[in-house]
């Protein structure tokens, strides 16, 4: 480009910018003299860049928070991934624990194993039964309704003397209903209830239960299946109108969701 060829607005803004060939200041410079209008906007985006960078040159200088440094992200995410990794290999063992015990009974109607603790038969027992009789209430399926979630799950942990959560399930189609508070084998249990599109109910039901039972419990009363399993002290239970290859991967969810809650405390 030559000095002669017209000034663009792309070299004023490299003139402002101090990114201009030294060979065409000259002609920008000439230009400005002839064209005070623009001469008085050059200045000024001038101004505002050098006033711009007045105000950044202090953050320049500040030393990097300890948060943003690469060695600790870089653990961060380690210690996340971890987490994640023991999660899953949990669930894993417990299913082929179970399954090798024979506390993975048939899928057949009133299937029991003969092998699965007692404790586990009864979480799977009161499970079955909170499950069948609210699943067909239409107008009061559940005491707190999932609007109040926040204020649901702190009763309902008051009342167990753990924390609640409640999982998310909308992976598998289940958006949660809410919850309601029942009595347990002489303490408070749980129940969250949630439903999919087409209005079939799953149930997640929590209590005391005593025992280290960390397997899977399955069992088939009608059309209603059960994974239910003992885990730091607390039973738990999965119901719902599937077969047991769709309810598993479910139950395993409940499973990894109140282990992440365990391991972060």
């Amino acid at each position: 480009m030559t000095n002669d060829a017209p000034i663009v607005e792309d070299e004023l803004q490299a003139y402002v910018d101090g990114r201009l060939p030294e060979a065409r200041r000259a002609a920008v410079d000439a230009y400005l003299a002839r064209h005070p209008d623009v001469r008085e906007r050059v200045a000024l985006e001038m101004r505002q860049r050098a006033s711009l960078r007045g105000q950044l040159d202090s953050k320049f200088a500040e030393p990097v928070p300890p948060r943003l440094w690469v060695a600790n992200i870089q653990a961060a995410r380690r210690a996340t991934m971890t987490r994640r990794l023991k999660g899953v290999a949990a669930g894993v063992l417990l299913f082929a624990v179970g399954a090798g015990t024979g506390w993975l009974a048939a899928d057949r109607p009133g299937a029991v194993s003969a092998s699965a603790p007692l404790a586990t038969t009864g979480v799977a027992q009161s499970a079955n039964a909170a499950y069948r009789t609210f699943v067909v209430e239409v107008a009061h399926p559940v005491e707190v309704a999932s609007a109040q979630q926040a204020h649901l799950l702190q009763w309902l942990s008051r009342r167990l003397g753990k924390p609640l959560v409640a999982p998310d399930l909308t992976p598998y189609g289940y958006t949660l209903m809410g919850g309601r508070l029942l009595p347990g084998d002489g303490s408070a249990a749980a129940q969250l209830m949630y439903d999919d599109a087409s209005g079939k109910r799953l149930t997640l039901y929590v209590r005391a239960a005593e025992g280290s039972e960390t397997a899977f419990r399955f069992q088939r009363e009608g059309d209603a299946a059960t994974f239910a399993w003992i885990d730091r002290g607390f039973g738990f239970a999965v119901t719902a109108p599937v077969a047991r290859e769709e309810l598993m991967p479910i139950a395993e969810a409940v499973y990894r969701t109140f282990g992440s809650v365990n391991s972060s405390k």
